[in-house]
């Protein structure tokens, strides 16, 4: 009788690898407990979908339900989020500082690469933000594509959505408010703009990051607290 041949499957991958896949998520376990690790990379994406020009996304309708998940989790001691973007859209951005910010977990955020424009807050929101030397952080009034009414109610909305941002900034870091305004108002250096970039050390010395550090640091403070 001939012999019948074994099925091969192939095994799943673990829920872990799963979600570093489809959402840049991971959770690493030590005997003092989990963090959660969150990566934001490439442009924001808000209630509109970003055209296929090849650029990497963050959604925000991903990130806010994770972000509930990890607060509601008792096996989860702490959230370390993991920049590296170029910003996007504002009201998409502040909502994720926002949630964020009111976590009562542990937070610590770093800023690997760069962390630009709407990344600015998204860097200040958690409780300890780090960033690494290297890295890079463009600050600059806020700015829209596409038409735009020549209308006072125009500009005002911008000033309006100026300050919300403003005010966040500087009520989640320690930057003050008239460094951070002459900052986004800059004129000699960024080419066609106004605004400035930030490298590591100049960010924490102006108090918008807390430390600089890279990845034991801000593990070691999440573990700490």
């Amino acid at each position: 009788m001939a012999d019948m041949e074994q099925e091969h499957t192939q095994p799943e991958a673990p829920a872990n690898t799963q979600n570093l896949v489809d959402l840049g998520t991971s959770l690493i376990q030590r005997e003092e407990g989990r963090v959660y690790v969150l990566t934001i990379v490439g442009q924001i994406e808000g209630h509109q979908l970003l055209p296929p020009s090849g650029m990497k996304s963050t959604k925000y309708e991903h990130v806010l339900p994770l972000l509930a998940a990890v607060e509601g989790d008792p096996d989860i001691h702490g959230l370390l989020i993991l920049l590296n973007n170029a910003g996007g859209d504002v009201e998409a951005g502040l909502a994720i500082a926002e949630l964020i910010a009111s976590m009562s977990k542990p937070t610590a955020s770093l800023v690997l690469g760069g962390s630009h424009s709407i990344g600015v807050p998204l860097a200040v929101a958690a409780r300890r933000s780090f960033i690494a030397p290297s890295a890079a952080m463009t600050v600059h009034p806020v700015r829209l594509t596409g038409l735009v009414i020549g209308a006072p109610q125009t500009f005002y909305y911008f000033e309006r959505v100026q300050e919300r941002i403003v005010r966040f900034v500087t009520g989640n870091s320690h930057i003050s408010r008239e460094d951070l305004t002459r900052l986004m108002l800059r004129t000699d250096e960024l080419a066609a703009d106004v605004g400035s970039i930030l490298y590591g050390e100049e960010a924490v010395q102006l108090g918008l990051i807390d430390q600089l550090g890279g990845l034991t640091d801000a593990l070691n403070w999440l573990y700490q607290t």
